[in-house]
């Protein structure tokens, strides 16, 4: 736990801990402007749940830095009256130095990805990851097997993990939570999902750490909830946010076409936003 000042901001430990124990899940959302993490933070508050803050290379990039970030998220708690769990995390970190610049502005957890590497080359920089991370207590999730699909403009085939794979990953390196590749993708699904729930059974029942599911948007409610029986305590939600939220906004551009407040326009998808956080933190049961 990282101390700033009046508030606080955690790393996911407790909270996927807390999950794996009692068979529900932490909603991860990703953020992309100011806008996005108000609302976050706030519905999440209303509900009294944790939340996880993801955060994309592209995203960071886009909102000036990690510092900048951090800046911003700590501002919010603070204003905002902030007072349930919030970790603040780097999403598909690619490498050790991405990392390491969003570790050293604040941020409490951090994935790295190297799943695209062969397993011991993954193992090798996930471990530098972990070495560095945990001098700060920051937590760390890393990836096994390829996620397919396309986010923030990296694209990937679909490869499933292995067990073996899974556990050499674990043993390897210390990771403080695993995402496997199961059948999950990135953006809206072509087609229904097909996700190995056999194997993150065995996953789950193998391994002391937490399950996450990445590609959590467009997968039916009822395989959200057997993944979650399967022992998943962290699910990531992006694309459902940008659809529900633009939806919301082309509507209100429609009906309006002189408006021209940047305050009004983007705050017309507040409500669609946040009706779609409060539907996945009731789907995926989570407690505080």
């Amino acid at each position: 736990m990282i101390n700033l000042g009046d508030n606080m901001l955690v790393n996911f430990n407790e909270m996927l801990g807390k999950a794996k124990e009692g068979h529900y899940a932490v909603p991860h959302f990703n953020i992309n402007n100011l806008e996005w993490t108000k609302y976050i933070l706030e519905k999440c508050q209303e509900l009294d749940v944790p939340v996880i803050l993801g955060v994309s290379e592209g995203a960071a990039k886009y909102m000036g830095g990690f510092d900048a970030i951090t800046g911003m998220v700590k501002g919010l708690i603070k204003d905002l009256e902030i007072t349930i769990p919030v970790c603040l995390h780097v999403d598909h970190g690619q490498s050790f130095e991405t990392c390491k610049k969003a570790i050293d502005a604040g941020f409490t957890s951090v994935m790295i990805d190297a799943s695209k590497l062969e397993l011991e080359e993954n193992i090798k920089v996930t471990k530098e990851v972990v070495d560095y991370a945990h001098q700060f207590g920051v937590s760390v999730e890393a990836e096994v097997g390829h996620i397919g699909g396309t986010e923030d403009n990296i694209t990937a085939e679909e490869t499933n993990a292995t067990l073996a794979e899974c556990v050499a990953l674990v043993n390897g390196t210390g990771i403080d939570a695993i995402a496997p590749a199961l059948g999950s993708v990135h953006g809206f699904y072509k087609g229904e999902p097909n996700l190995d729930f056999e194997r993150m059974a065995l996953i789950n029942q193998t391994l002391s750490i937490p399950l996450v599911l990445h590609g959590g948007s467009g997968i039916p409610d009822d395989k959200i909830q057997k993944a979650i029986e399967c022992g998943t305590s962290k699910i990531n939600v992006n694309t459902e946010l940008q659809d529900a939220w633009t939806h919301a906004l082309r509507q209100f551009l429609k009906e309006d076409e002189k408006a021209y407040d940047p305050r009004k326009v983007i705050g017309s998808g507040e409500k669609a936003l946040k009706d779609k956080v409060e539907e996945k933190v009731r789907l995926f049961r989570t407690q505080k």
